[in-house]
């Protein structure tokens, strides 16, 4: 039996991406129809989100969507402070989400449990609704992605980002129907030629800038933990608006900046920090339609027309690929990363 080639794991989930997404859609008339209408009954008073690592930014890009969409307060938590501090707040009025891909890290599932003690109303958004993160809150919404094998997530990243806008969009009495047209899209990223050229280009990179605004934050924060964790990259990302309070001093010519400009106010609120990194004279990426960022050095196309919160499930695609093919270029296997495992079991 011939060895699979490096980075086959990687390379087949990113491609069934399409699928997954038409999965999610499928099913969204169903168990997700139901904890929306349980979400408007409950009428939380503020939404917290729990989760680690990609999750982490699934969750960082529901806040986005809870707090521009639904009109809440939304925050990240920091779960050691239930689980090695043993702080016990009082949640009651709050809706508690937890997004993990596997549901098994206990840092997430012991949390979980005591916001509901709490008061909490407590939701698990995972890819195994037979985990203990499922068991231990009372509303489970299942992302249906699949066995996923590569210990870098991909495809499990889009349907967390595409469940939660469903959720979102469908606790508000918001219609899904832009959301249908994503497999198609999806297909024309997973697909599209331009990334082996990017690819070659920070090949030899050690260090890279990530940086965008808005809903497109959370893709730079998950493409700069794939690079990380794929290509061992020293690749560090920043909201816009924090980049310019200090760390674009770092940025010079030596140093790419790949940003992320979607259309829509996002993207508007990028062109004075393109303006800022081309003054000095930074390698810039942009991942953007056609049209944007025009002074970029290279480009990452994405589709154009697609709503700003949407975006980011296209997003993030060409820069899993970029991951893949920067890890391969170096001679690394990307399927398994040195010293990582699929699941992550912390306090």
């Amino acid at each position: 039996m011939s060895t699979p080639p490096r980075g086959h794991l990687v390379r087949s989930e990113i491609a069934e991406q399409p699928a997954v997404a038409e999965r999610v859609l499928a099913a969204a008339g169903g168990e997700l129809a139901q904890v929306a209408a349980r979400l408007r009954e409950s009428a939380p008073r503020t939404v917290l989100l729990t989760a680690r690592g990609t999750s982490d930014h699934a969750a960082l890009y529901a806040k986005y969507l809870v707090e521009v969409g639904l009109g809440l307060p939304a925050g990240l938590t920091s779960p050691s402070t239930l689980t090695v501090y043993g702080a016990r707040p009082d949640l009651t009025g709050v809706l508690w989400i937890a997004v993990s891909q596997s549901g098994g890290s206990p840092d997430l599932v012991e949390p979980t449990a005591a916001a509901r003690r709490a008061g909490a109303l407590t939701l698990a958004v995972t890819n195994d609704p037979a985990s203990a993160l499922a068991a231990a809150a009372e509303l489970h919404l299942d992302v249906h992605a699949g066995p996923e094998l590569a210990v870098a997530a991909t495809k499990s990243y889009t349907a967390q980002l595409l469940t939660l806008w469903l959720l979102v969009t469908t606790w508000r009495g918001g219609g899904t129907g832009p959301a249908h047209a994503l497999p198609g899209l999806l297909q024309r990223a997973v697909e599209a030629d331009d990334v082996a050229a990017v690819a070659t280009r920070y090949r030899f990179a050690d260090r890279l800038v990530l940086t965008a605004r808005g809903y497109s934050h959370p893709t730079a924060r998950e493409a700069a933990l794939k690079l990380m964790e794929t290509s061992y990259l020293s690749a560090q990302a920043f909201s816009a608006a924090d980049l310019v309070h200090g760390p674009l001093a770092m940025v010079d010519a030596d140093r790419p900046v790949i940003a992320v400009v979607p259309e829509g106010p996002g993207g508007e609120a990028m062109a004075p920090v393109l303006h800022a990194l081309r003054e000095r004279g930074a390698d810039v990426c942009a991942v953007a339609p056609e049209g944007l960022a025009p002074d970029a050095t290279v480009r990452l196309a994405v589709p154009a027309g697609v709503r700003e919160d949407l975006a980011p499930v296209l997003q993030i695609v060409p820069l899993q690929r970029l991951a893949l093919e920067v890890a391969l270029a170096r001679g690394l296997d990307p399927d398994a990363p040195r010293g990582l495992r699929k699941v992550t079991r912390t306090r």
